[in-house]
Order: C-alpha cells, then sequence, then structure tokens
C-alpha cells in the first residue's frame, strides 16, 4: 500500500514538474520581444536611387522603437556593400544624416513584421532582371546585427525599377508592401506639408 502511495505521489510531483515546465515554456515563447539582437537598433530599410534626369536618393530607416527616419540626398553618404551590408559606425553615421518622421509604429505592427526578418535571412533571392530603364531602384532591406563583427548585415527583401528581383520567403511581399505602404504614407504627409 504504501509502494503504491509514493508511486502515486511520485507520478504527481513529476505531472507538476512537466506543468511548471510547460507554462514556463509557453510564456518564454509569448515574449513580445522583436529584436533580433539586444543590441540591435536598426530593423528595416527602403531606399530609392536614380541617376536618370537629374540625382535622386531618398529612403528611411526603421527602429527598433518604431521610428521612422528619412533622408533625401543626404551628403556623405555610406552606402551598403553589394551584400547590403553597413558596420555598425556607417549606420550610425548615416542616421545622423535622417530626419526623425512624426510617424511612428505601433510595438504591436513592429512586432508582427520584425518576427519576419530571420526567415527571410534565411531565404534565397530570385535573379536580377533589368526591367526598366530611367525608372531607378527601390530596394527593400530587413538587417540582422552581428554583434561579434560590429556588421549590420542586410537581407534583400525586393528590388524594384530598373532592376527587380525578390526574396523566395512567404512573408517577404507582406513585408515590402507594408514598407511600401510606410513610404506611400510618407509622401502623402511630405506633400501636404509642401503644399
Amino acid at each position: 500500500k504504501n509502494k503504491r502511495k509514493n508511486e502515486l505521489n511520485s507520478m504527481q510531483f513529476q505531472s507538476k514538474i512537466i506543468i511548471i515546465f510547460s507554462i514556463a515554456l509557453f510564456m518564454a515563447g509569448c515574449k513580445k520581444n522583436y529584436v533580433v539582437n539586444e543590441k540591435q537598433h536598426i530593423l528595416f530599410q527602403y531606399e530609392y536611387v536614380n541617376h536618370a534626369w537629374g540625382y535622386n536618393h531618398e529612403g528611411f530607416f526603421i527602429d527598433d522603437e518604431g521610428n521612422i527616419m528619412t533622408y533625401k540626398n543626404p551628403e556623405g553618404w555610406n552606402f551598403h556593400d553589394k551584400n547590403y551590408n553597413l558596420t555598425e559606425n556607417q549606420l550610425d553615421e548615416n542616421i545622423s544624416r535622417c530626419t526623425k518622421s512624426d510617424i511612428k509604429i505601433s510595438k504591436d505592427e513592429m512586432a508582427r513584421f520584425s518576427s519576419h526578418i530571420d526567415n527571410i535571412a534565411s531565404s534565397k533571392v530570385t535573379a536580377m532582371k533589368n526591367v526598366a530603364a530611367d525608372a531607378g531602384t527601390s530596394v527593400f532591406i530587413c538587417y540582422n546585427f552581428a554583434e561579434e563583427s560590429g556588421i549590420y548585415k542586410g537581407f534583400l527583401i525586393k528590388m524594384e525599377g530598373d532592376f527587380s528581383c525578390e526574396n523566395l520567403n512567404f512573408y517577404s511581399k507582406k513585408v515590402s508592401l507594408w514598407l511600401k505602404e510606410i513610404n506611400n504614407n510618407l509622401s502623402k504627409k511630405q506633400n501636404a506639408s509642401s503644399s
């Protein structure tokens, strides 16, 4: 009888441990930390460059707090390398040449879209095609910060304009449409303020 009682108590204790462990795992999974790395401040970038009919270079960055920093024809700009990478110092210099927009992205929206960065970063990109001339090129980029090297590793979400290609990840279209919508809202706001 005692042996049966001990086995029953042991099973109840194990069940409690499993339940507590499951709750702890569930709570850890529910944490709304959308920053890929604690020291990462910039998550997304939209950039447009056109050399036809005069030079035009504009775009924006989105930081970990949902702030949008815009730029238009900045001087002394650090362009990303062919792999879309920038050092932390280069990015900081670029941000210092930006203007903080009064549009801010909510924490929920940031969490929803930044949760796709890892998936996009691990996906392939289609081959680049020349599809137009004199239209310029828009790129949509997400970043992962590699703390050990101090590099913001950029990952192409989509490129359109004179050249086009896109990330094959399921979420890339959703993220590029979101960035395009932000750009449209910024343009509308700028046009309204200049009229």
